[in-house]
């Protein structure tokens, strides 16, 4: 071929002056080159822009459900804190309840 210029880059813009496109004999008339872009690639771009999408959900409900298992944790060790306090009352009521008993077999 003695054509100047690409297919990217013709020699002239003019379609009067480029070469006409000319198709192989090995290739039957009417067949169209399917479409470059695969439907797996398009498929996967577009999960990935969801997925892109979702991360701030996603992070809300990491950072809500780690709140709530720190509301939990503190809720449990109040809890245990008062059931202790509660123990040494009834601890301090028991032994004076022995006293005042003591106190009366010993009059």
């Amino acid at each position: 071929m003695n054509a100047i210029g690409t297919i990217d880059r013709p020699h002239t813009h003019d379609p009067q002056k480029q070469a006409p496109m000319i198709s192989s004999p090995s290739e039957p008339f009417g067949t169209a080159t399917h479409d470059v872009t695969i439907t797996g690639a398009n498929d996967s771009r577009q999960n990935r822009n969801r997925e892109m999408q979702l991360i701030p959900e996603a992070l809300a409900r990491a950072h809500m459900q780690e709140r709530r298992r720190e509301a939990e944790a503190e809720h449990q060790a109040v809890r245990l804190v008062a059931a202790r306090r509660m123990q040494r009352r009834a601890e301090r009521v028991s032994l004076r309840a022995r006293r005042a008993l003591a106190m009366a077999v010993m009059q």
